[in-house]
């Protein structure tokens, strides 16, 4: 890898079919942002989808390859940061659409052969509704990850802070749940989301490598860019590899107003981390 790290490093794109890009990802369209992104060494994106499905995947690998990186997982965000679509909806018009949307990405990354993550669309909790809510999520849940793996893909699941979701916090809850279900699944780790929920990243990386698509990067407290000299991220790559961790890292962070510079400084602060190590 261009880093010196033994796993690929992937950047976070918004998708064609985005309303608008995505905060926490490269503030550019697709072809921009992965053609900047190869410039600066990355490997891969993480592709943030809205609407689509299997029908879109020749022209985002077309996008992607013709920068000389490849779609390493697809991300679902948008579905409820930009149409606020969620799983736990009172509305069950809301929640089928919700479900719908999510079922074409498990079918977008079957075809591209990756994984496809959930975090924020599963929704948020009401008061008197909080047990029904937690059974349209699960079972929805269960036929998400089951159209991933009847196409091909695995469904990721990350543990979000109470800020985003009313369900599965930390790694334990989020495991609890898989355990659960009649497909394969495993889990998206986000440095921010647990430090939001007050869960030691070092401890959760190390006790839960093996089961572990994606890690994603971002400073702690500014929710930024990386910096040379986190102390974080060496500990961070000895767990990953003790763990015998076989994904993709993802700079998931605000852009600072400059996504090439927010890149190029993540870029540097993980293959500063790295020269040391590998």
């Amino acid at each position: 890898m261009s880093t010196g790290l033994p796993w690929p490093l992937a950047y976070t794109v918004s998708g064609h079919d985005c309303s608008a890009p995505m905060p926490l990802g490269f503030t550019a369209p697709p072809a921009e942002a992965v053609r900047r992104l190869a410039e600066l060494g990355y490997d891969g994106a993480e592709v943030q989808v809205r609407e689509t499905g299997a029908h879109a995947a020749e022209e985002l690998t077309r996008t992607v390859e013709a920068a000389g990186l490849k779609v390493l997982g697809i991300g679902t965000g948008p579905v409820c940061a930009q149409d606020r679509l969620t799983l736990t909806d009172p509305s069950p018009d809301v929640r089928r659409h919700a479900l719908f949307r999510l079922l074409g990405a498990a079918r977008l990354a079957g075809e591209l052969g990756v994984p496809v993550t959930l975090g924020q669309t599963r929704g948020t909790f009401l008061p008197g509704l909080e047990d029904m809510q937690r059974l349209w999520a699960e079972r929805a849940v269960q036929q998400l990850a089951e159209e991933a793996a009847d196409r091909g893909s695995r469904l990721l699941l990350e543990p979000q802070s109470r800020a985003n979701t009313s369900l599965w916090h930390t790694p334990a809850e989020a495991l609890a749940f898989i355990d659960s279900l009649d497909a394969p699944a495993g889990l998206v780790l986000d440095t921010h989301h647990l430090d939001a929920e007050g869960v030691d990243v070092v401890r959760a990386v190390t006790e839960h490598a093996a089961v572990t698509g994606c890690l994603q990067l971002a400073a702690p407290s500014t929710r930024g860019p990386l910096t040379i000299g986190d102390p974080r991220l060496p500990a961070l790559f000895n767990a990953l590899r003790e763990g015998g961790f076989t994904g993709w890292l993802t700079l998931e962070h605000t852009q600072d107003g400059d996504s090439p510079k927010a890149a190029a400084r993540s870029w540097t602060a993980l293959t500063a981390a790295a020269s040391a190590l590998f």
